[in-house]
């Protein structure tokens, strides 16, 4: 059974090459693989590391993405793939050698439509900062039930999976990736399926190392472009995706409002209680982690950065419906 492998880049330079060494070490057989790179123009090097790969892999190809949003490289990817399943990687992880033979069994076994792994999300350096980032990306205080973040211990189905493998088919039957949605292109992907009547599992011995960023500045970045394109993809599913959604928006508006609140009426009590709590459960979760973490500075931190998530999807949630009620542009600059 053919395979394409569908990986988006764009001044990858830094991660692509671990990226490749996984790919072209999977236990599937060569012949029956090509490996398409879809590259937004890279101007650090990315390219010439790709190209030394195609030297030695003829299975692997580097296509360009003159529009340099994930959706275009996807959906380039996609047209020229001549696999009858896909897969959908991104360069910022390493995969189990495993990875494409056990997840196209399961698309088999289970006749599912997307199959994908866990992510365990690893820090860039040993700084406190990016040990603390890492850690909140695999916190249900900071990622909530998102299954592929925080883990399951058996095949679950779920609303979303990162880089899934695919039926070519399922492109045919629901359409390819959104190019207006530059966040959550996944999401509103996998919507459609489900809306469509098609299953997504998720696979828990399929473990991927995914690289989180490593900065506050890019995670909070990235998460209020999350929260920014969520409204606009309820609006084209016509239903929310998940729950969990709401809650950092209510936040953010409990925030804003009882705090304007507070200042002339006796909520102010109120609003101080319900920030203590959120604070004392930020700390548990935060002290819960020591043995993970490992350092008393990124304990610390850990506090802190579930608010800035917290904050910044929130708010983006928040300017984002006010752009689909006023019909603004949702033009955004990826941080990677």
């Amino acid at each position: 059974m053919m395979l394409s492998i569908v990986c988006p880049i764009y001044n990858e330079v830094g991660y692509i090459k671990g990226c490749i060494e996984s790919i072209v070490a999977q236990d599937y057989p060569k012949d029956s693989l090509e490996v398409l790179f879809v590259d937004g123009m890279s101007s650090d090097g990315t390219r010439d590391v790709v190209r030394k790969f195609i030297s030695l892999y003829p299975f692997i190809k580097l296509l360009d993405n003159p529009k340099k949003i994930t959706p275009a490289a996807l959906n380039i990817g996609i047209n020229a793939a001549k696999g009858s399943i896909i897969f959908r990687l991104d360069a910022h992880a390493i995969y189990p050698n495993n990875y494409f033979s056990i997840l196209v069994k399961y698309l088999e076994e289970l006749r599912a439509d997307n199959v994908g792994g866990i992510c365990r999300t690893l820090p860039v350096n040993n700084t406190n900062v990016c040990v603390a980032i890492a850690c909140a990306l695999s916190s249900p205080f900071g990622m909530g039930n998102s299954y592929f973040r925080i883990g399951i211990k058996d095949v679950k189905k779920v609303d979303t999976v990162p880089f899934g493998c695919f039926r070519k088919e399922i492109f045919d039957k629901v359409g390819l990736f959104d190019e207006e949605l530059i966040r959550n292109q996944d999401d509103e992907f996998n919507g459609r399926i489900i809306k469509e009547g098609g299953c997504i599992y998720l696979i828990p011995e399929v473990i991927i190392d995914y690289y989180a960023r490593d900065s506050i500045k890019k995670v909070i970045k990235m998460f209020y472009q999350y929260g920014l394109f969520k409204p606009l993809v309820n609006i084209k599913l016509r239903k929310p995706t998940t729950i969990r959604q709401f809650f950092p928006v209510l936040f953010v508006i409990g925030l804003i409002v009882g705090g304007a609140l507070s200042i002339f009426t006796s909520l102010v009590y109120i609003y101080i209680l319900v920030l203590g709590l959120y604070w004392c459960l930020a700390f548990y979760f935060a002290l819960s982690n020591v043995r993970k973490i490992k350092r008393l500075g990124g304990v610390i931190l850990l506090p802190f950065i579930f608010f800035m998530i917290h904050v910044s999807y929130g708010w983006g949630y928040l300017v984002g419906i006010f752009k689909v009620i006023f019909k603004s542009s949702f033009s955004v600059v990826s941080n990677r």
